[in-house]
């Protein structure tokens, strides 16, 4: 479940499993409350899009206002669907991460998705953050895990002490590929047709898994029941629109 906020028609969503927590900024964006046009209609928050950029940025102040991180600095990558990590202390725009770490408060960490998967990590004890994106390439080559590694090579990062959120995705009913993606996933999030030869992928539970093997708890773990194919009309799907489409954040900062 989530909490639905909404600011000045900027409609984004805060997971429950880190609404405990007032020192922490944390949200995904929906599709609503932006400027730009068709088919970036209207909360386009990506940068790689053919919208105007003037538009994007418009969309980025709203939100990042809405959320309440408007005095804070941001930092994104180019993500590439690999498995490098950045660690950083300063805002910009880097290329080549997947995944993004910080101890640095008034720094907010983000990536762009629109069907992949985002998570969200915070470990409490340390006072540091991760957003992870991940398309099904980052999913098998285990991103997720590698960032938890480096969090606590870098931070000391403990298990209990973490809580993490799996967000909005292309859902597992909709996730259909071929035995050449399938084959990389373990038999526990797939579901295959043997008539057509085609494999359903269950990219939420795959991201969660790793957060289980790391030693996080299950109840500090939040799933999102928000699908970018089924909820389409709430949030951006690359697949559905044929990749003329907007892009969602996902967004965590620790405030000063």
């Amino acid at each position: 479940m989530h909490t639905v906020t909404r600011s000045t028609q900027v409609s984004y969503r805060i997971p429950d499993v880190f609404t405990s927590f007032p020192n922490l900024i944390a949200a995904e964006s929906t599709r609503h409350g932006g400027v730009s046009p068709a088919p970036f209609n209207s909360l386009n928050l990506g940068i790689n899009t053919s919208d105007d950029s003037v538009n994007v940025d418009e969309n980025r102040r709203r939100f990042f206002d809405a959320i309440g991180a408007a005095t804070f600095r941001f930092a994104s990558s180019h993500q590439i669907h690999g498995t490098d990590i950045l660690y950083t202390v300063e805002p910009g725009r880097f290329d080549g991460y997947d995944a993004l770490i910080t101890n640095q408060p008034g720094l907010l960490i983000g990536v762009t998705v629109a069907d992949c998967v985002p998570i969200l990590i915070y470990d409490q004890a340390n006072q540091a953050v991760a957003a992870i994106h991940a398309g099904w390439r980052g999913t098998v080559g285990g991103i997720v895990n590698k960032t938890l590694t480096y969090m606590q090579q870098r931070f000391g990062t403990l298990a209990d002490h973490c809580y993490a959120y799996v967000g909005t995705c292309i859902d597992d009913c909709s996730f259909e590929v071929g035995p050449e993606v399938a084959d990389q996933f373990g038999s526990s999030f797939r579901r295959d047709d043997l008539r057509s030869g085609k494999s359903l992928i269950d990219l939420k539970a795959a991201n969660k898994q790793p957060l289980l093997d790391f030693g996080i708890p299950a109840a500090q773990i939040g799933i999102s029941s928000f699908s970018t194919v089924l909820h389409n009309k709430d949030y951006f799907s690359y697949r559905v629109e044929q990749g003329q489409t907007g892009r969602m954040l996902a967004v965590i900062g620790i405030k000063f």
